[in-house]
């Protein structure tokens, strides 16, 4: 694996180190195609900020810093700078213009909340039993990949469903569909291997096989040393073996600016 398109930096309050360090830490382990896709920022109408996010005053030394080490490293390894992104259909017109206005040149879906959020938002990763929430999540990650901006799905399992199986792997068949369709890739999460989270979820993976959607790996990395995390790509590799999975490689980046 030379790859990796998830990539954190401090400024989004909990990752830590510098992006440098991610980069030599990446170039040490190989890595020849890299890409910084920190939290995008957004400002709600009442102008609440989430807690996760760039904050909008650093938005410009996150592309600044980046961009300069992106020059200084550019014969050692390709650098690309964007975004992880959630997909809240009132606000997403909003949203993508200012991920292309501020410079993003690509972004990942990262839907980490339901109800867009604010105020009333529900976590993805908190466990429920509510087809209503896992009907939602669907519908919302499938809209997503059909506007055909995001070059793939990030932590598509990460929805904490616990309820009735066989309506879990209904439901989440049709993420698989769209990917497959859409041709956007579904990533298998390294941050999720290496922390012991709801996901990587086997029987999500088990449908991606059936459905042969493609399928790409990234380290999700918020330290310098997951930005070459081979230990975790041990257990993806497992998981891409046991069920079949369409693995593509290094996914095709949408560039925003085209």
């Amino acid at each position: 694996m030379n790859y990796n398109y998830h990539t954190h930096t401090k400024h989004c309050r909990h990752a830590k180190d510098t992006p440098e360090e991610y980069i030599l830490n990446a170039i040490d382990g190989g890595i020849k195609f890299m890409g910084f896709s920190d939290h995008a920022p957004f400002a709600f109408p009442d102008g609440y900020q989430s807690y996760f996010r760039i904050p909008l005053t650093e938005v410009k030394d996150y592309f600044a810093e980046i961009n300069s080490l992106r020059k200084k490293y550019k014969e050692q390894i390709d650098i690309k700078i964007g975004f992880e992104m959630e997909y809240y259909k009132s606000y997403f017109p909003k949203m993508i213009k200012n991920a292309t206005d501020f410079g993003a040149e690509y972004i990942i879906l990262g839907q980490h909340f339901l109800k867009e959020e604010y105020p009333d938002g529900v976590q993805s990763t908190v466990k429920t039993t509510d087809k209503s929430l896992l009907c939602e999540y669907v519908d919302t990650v499938v809209t997503a990949v059909k506007t055909g901006c995001f070059s793939y799905v990030a932590h598509p399992d990460m929805i904490n469903y616990v309820g009735d199986s066989s309506f879990y792997i209904k439901e989440m068949r049709k993420i698989c569909i769209a990917s497959r369709e859409e041709n956007v890739p579904l990533e298998v999460n390294f941050l999720g291997i290496r922390t012991g989270r709801n996901y990587p979820n086997e029987t999500f993976w088990k449908i991606v096989g059936e459905e042969q959607s493609p399928v790409t790996y990234g380290f999700d990395a918020h330290d310098k040393d997951a930005a070459c995390d081979m230990v975790s790509l041990v257990k993806a590799k497992e998981i891409t073996e046991k069920y079949a999975l369409n693995y593509i490689g290094k996914p095709k980046i949408r560039l925003l600016n085209k």
